[in-house]
C-alpha cells in the first residue's frame, strides 16, 4: 500500500482535499510532518514498511528538496509518484528534480471550487510548465483574456446563500471562470499564465507576468524572480522584476533587462530589476505580488 509522506497545509484544498482525503479513500496511509528537507528525504527513505512511497508538495518545497539533495544524495527510487501544484513549477527547477529525486514530478492543476480538474500523465510524459490534460468529463475553454473557463461534474453549483456571486463566477454556457490566465498548446495541455487580477497594464499594452518570469528564470544569475506591475506617472504600471541571486554569477541589472529583450516585446521587459533576499509567500508556496513593492514605494 501507498504511504503519503504529507508535508502540506491542512486546510486548503491540496492538503486536505487531495493529500489527506484522497489517501484514505484509496485505502492507503499517509505520515503528517511539518516540512524539513531532512526530515522529508528521511521518511521516502525508510527500510521498514512506512517508506513513503509518495510526496505531494509545492515549488517552494521542491527548491528546498532540491537544496538539501545536492549536499546530500539520497536514493530515492523508492518513491513512486512525486507530485506539485498549487503554484507554477519553473521549468529549471523541473529539470533539477529530475536529476536530484530521480523522476519529474507529475504537475496538476485545481481550485477549491472543483478540485483536481487537469493533470500531467502518470505514465507518460510530464512537459515542463504544462500543468496537462483535463479529466474526463472535464471541459476546458479559454475566455476573455484567456482566462481558463471549467464546466463538469465536480465543479461546484454555486455559492452557499449568495446567488449574486453564483451568477459572477459563471458565464451564461454554464462554465466557471477560474480568474487563471491560460493557454491551451495544440497537443491539448494547459499553461497557467498567471491571475487576471495580476495583469500588469503598461503603455496600454497587456502583460502576463508569468510569461516574463520564464524567461528570466532561465538565466543562471536568477534563484527565483517574481514580476509585478509598480505604479508608474509615465506608464501606468511599470513591469518590475523582483530577483532573489542564485549566487552563481554576479546579477547585473542592465544584463537582465538585456537578457529579457533577446526573448521577449519591449514592452514586455523590466524596466527594473530589484534585488530581494526572499520573495513573499503564503503558507501555500505562492507568491504574495501585493506585497511586492519598489524601495521607494
Amino acid at each position: 500500500r501507498d504511504v503519503l509522506v504529507h508535508a502540506l497545509p491542512l486546510f486548503h484544498l491540496h492538503g486536505l482535499g487531495m493529500g489527506l482525503h484522497g489517501t484514505l479513500l484509496s485505502g492507503a496511509s499517509a505520515t503528517l510532518l511539518p516540512f524539513g528537507p531532512h526530515a522529508v528525504v528521511a521518511e521516502l527513505t525508510r527500510e521498514d514498511d512506512r517508506r513513503g512511497t509518495m510526496f505531494f508538495g509545492v515549488p517552494s518545497m521542491y527548491q528546498g528538496l532540491c537544496d538539501w539533495l545536492e549536499d546530500h544524495p539520497a536514493d530515492l527510487s523508492g518513491v513512486r509518484v512525486f507530485v506539485c501544484g498549487s503554484a507554477p513549477l519553473p521549468p529549471a527547477l523541473f529539470d533539477r528534480c529530475k536529476r536530484l529525486l530521480g523522476q519529474a514530478p507529475v504537475e496538476r492543476y485545481g481550485i477549491t471550487e472543483g478540485g483536481i480538474v487537469v493533470t500531467n500523465p502518470y505514465d507518460g510524459p510530464r512537459q515542463p510548465g504544462r500543468v496537462g490534460y483535463a479529466f474526463p468529463g472535464v471541459e476546458v475553454r479559454l475566455g476573455e483574456l484567456d482566462e481558463v473557463l471549467l464546466k463538469g461534474g465536480q465543479v461546484f453549483g454555486g455559492y452557499w446563500r449568495n446567488p449574486q456571486a453564483t451568477s459572477e463566477a459563471f458565464t451564461p454556457e454554464g462554465f466557471f471562470r477560474t480568474g487563471d490566465i491560460g493557454e491551451i498548446g495544440e497537443d491539448g495541455t494547459l499553461a497557467i499564465r498567471g491571475r487576471i487580477k495580476e495583469l500588469i497594464i503598461t503603455g496600454g499594452f497587456n502583460v502576463y507576468p508569468r510569461e516574463v518570469e520564464l524567461v528570466l528564470e532561465a538565466h543562471p544569475a536568477v534563484l527565483e524572480v517574481a514580476v509585478a506591475g509598480v505604479p508608474s506617472d509615465k506608464w501606468g504600471e511599470e513591469v518590475t522584476a523582483f530577483v532573489v541571486p542564485s549566487g552563481s554569477k554576479p546579477l547585473v541589472e542592465s544584463e537582465l533587462i538585456e537578457f529579457a529583450h533577446e526573448q521577449l516585446a519591449a514592452y514586455k521587459c523590466p524596466k527594473r530589476v530589484i534585488i530581494v533576499d526572499k520573495l513573499p509567500r503564503n503558507a501555500m508556496g505562492k507568491v504574495q505580488r501585493s506585497e511586492l513593492t519598489s524601495p521607494a514605494s
